[in-house]
């Protein structure tokens, strides 16, 4: 007889999970949340084509249909019973299909791909979630909910207390999960503990295959009778509560090709290494707050006249004091319409290079800072750093900033001379990739500019891969 493989057991399993709708409480939780947080992450933005893979019986299914009726959803799992229990609640615009999520054969773009409690399932989440935000139109999102370490601490605890090893899954820290966000998608995953009563021990183990979660871990040894009724004892003894440690991740697509250009201070190369990524990538270049005129020309001009006349869109601002942004913008009297802050060309596949004003926590308005920014356009962040000392402090500071805040980051750009300890350190402390090492030139002129640009990578390198 041949063997069926875990994921055959799984689907399986749940199945054969005909008392799923009744026992599932903490998967209808977890869809409500992650139908909330898909809506806040969204804003108004109303998405006319969702992928939902892992639907089972629909819960997460009849929530996106309550919130865009007129959407285009198409809903996949890889149990047909429970797409046929989802078929059931006859909801209207849902079509329904089998797949298997480690072979993803739709088409899209979408602009919502989402999952409940489906990826900790996957035995390479990094790789699904990559695959999925493949699927994503410009300005999509990908979001998705799954468990964390500490998931039936309780039971667990009671099975090692008695010698043995619970059979339910390891799952991944919150740390180890931050670091499989899918490039060069923004966003951030968020933890929460939902706390889970049962009247005895018995009714735990029962819930887990009444939802079709009961397939054991291969590599784990089944606990003997006697074992197992002594930790139910212990589970009970200690109230039979079990705790579900969720997380939530919504990750945005970039609104199109490009990077945005920042720096850990003001004066570090910004505009150089912006006219040799526009001169590499053949981009387009948008300097959105300018100040500064009154002494210089302005990066806009210089960028043009280095990079061999690229495409450059108009500043939002141009103020002539050499303040931030949101300072000079009050000695002048004048305001930033924010409606001149949306990103260029949304959804144009030539690159476009947008070079901040001085570091990530500059004032760019009253109420926004570059970081702001750099979250409001959604692009992949290239930061420009100093090579020499001192540099690391500034460096790591920011990347932690930006990842903090879940902003994709594409790289750094090192300014000045070779400094072979300072890059391997902001690599492996930054966890980051240096794209290039741009050393002093005493003469700017575009052959310079044409010269260092052969240094950086191409636009499908950096697009497709980061550390």
């Amino acid at each position: 007889m041949t063997q069926m493989t875990r994921n055959e057991r799984i689907k399986a399993s749940f199945d054969a999970a005909v008392a799923y709708d009744s026992a599932a409480t903490v998967q209808r939780l977890a869809a409500r949340r992650l139908g909330a947080h898909i809506s806040q992450s969204l804003g108004g933005q109303i998405p006319r084509t969702i992928l939902e893979v892992g639907c089972g019986t629909g819960f997460l299914t009849e929530i996106l249909r309550g919130l865009w009726p007129e959407a285009e959803i198409v809903a996949t799992d890889y149990a047909p019973r429970m797409l046929e229990r989802a078929q059931q609640r006859g909801l209207e615009r849902v079509r329904f299909e089998r797949m298997d999520l480690t072979r993803l054969d739709v088409d899209g773009p979408f602009d919502l791909v989402c999952g409940n409690l489906v990826l900790q399932w996957m035995d390479e989440p990094g790789q699904i979630l990559k695959d999925l935000s493949a699927l994503l139109a410009p300005g999509g999102l990908l979001a998705v909910s799954t468990l964390l370490e500490g998931t039936f601490a309780q039971w667990q605890a009671a099975c090692r207390a008695e010698g043995g090893q619970a059979a339910t899954p390891e799952y991944p820290s919150l740390t180890s999960m931050q670091a499989i966000v899918p490039y060069p998608c923004a966003g951030v995953w968020q933890q929460e503990s939902c706390v889970q009563p049962f009247a005895s021990s018995l009714e735990f183990v029962r819930h887990l295959k009444a939802t079709g979660a009961a397939v054991p871990r291969a590599d784990v040894v089944a606990l003997g009778p006697g074992q197992f009724r002594r930790a139910v004892r212990r589970l009970d003894a200690a109230g039979a509560a079990v705790t579900w440690e969720l997380a939530y991740g919504c990750f945005r697509k970039p609104p199109r090709a490009g990077v945005f250009v920042t720096g850990t201070d003001t004066g570090v190369g910004k505009t150089l290494v912006s006219a040799c990524l526009v001169r590499r990538w053949q981009a387009e270049y948008w300097k959105p707050l300018q100040s500064g005129l009154a002494d210089e020309a302005g990066d806009t001009p210089t960028v043009q006249w280095l990079a061999g006349n690229p495409v450059c869109f108009p500043p939002a601002l141009a103020c002539q004091a050499s303040l931030s942004p949101e300072a000079a913008a009050r000695a002048e009297g004048v305001e930033v319409d924010p409606a001149r802050l949306t990103l260029p060309g949304a959804g144009a596949q030539t690159p476009l290079v947008v070079e901040g004003a001085g570091g990530l926590m500059v004032p760019a308005t009253p109420e926004l800072m570059m970081i702001d920014l750099a979250i409001m356009w959604g692009l992949p962040v290239v930061l420009v750093a100093r090579s020499g000392l001192g540099t690391l402090n500034h460096t790591l500071l920011s990347l932690e900033a930006m990842r903090a805040r879940g902003i994709a980051v594409a790289g750094v750009v090192l300014n000045g001379p070779e400094n072979p300890e300072n890059r391997l350190t902001i690599e492996e402390k930054g966890r980051v990739r240096v794209l290039a090492e741009i050393p002093h030139c005493a003469d700017i002129t575009p052959q310079t500019v044409d010269n260092l640009a052969k240094r950086l990578p191409t636009w499908a390198d950096v697009i497709q891969s980061a550390r």
